[in-house]
């Protein structure tokens, strides 16, 4: 059974930084691309980053030089890391493949940014 399992969200200013991760179950993990989502309240779900199996990275253009994709593959997890947060970067947060499976979604992690 597939699971995707995020954590690191939580409060934080306007220009601070969080690291999120996702932990995957190893048959999706080391077969797919993967990708960090967010649905901020109102909006739809969107593609944030983008990492494939052999590490190569594209980015959203709203977050392109903040944030940061990566992926230990021994440990079957993904990571976002946030830099210069924002208060449009309030959302909850969501890893998946890339495409995403609808499956596959789990609870996210929210992230809230004050201003």
């Amino acid at each position: 059974q597939v699971q995707l399992v995020e954590s690191g969200g939580g409060l934080v200013q306007a220009g601070g930084s969080l690291r999120l991760a996702c932990a995957a179950s190893g048959s999706i993990f080391s077969i797919n691309d993967m990708g960090w989502y967010r649905q901020a309240p109102g909006k739809q779900r969107e593609l944030v980053a983008r990492i494939t199996r052999g590490g190569t990275t594209t980015y959203a253009d709203s977050v392109k030089g903040r944030f940061t994709i990566s992926r230990d593959n021994a440990k079957n997890t993904v990571y976002l890391q946030m830099n210069s947060l924002k208060p449009e970067d309030t959302a909850v947060y969501y890893c998946n493949t890339y495409l995403p499976v609808s499956g596959f979604w789990g609870q996210g992690t929210q992230v809230t940014v004050s201003s």
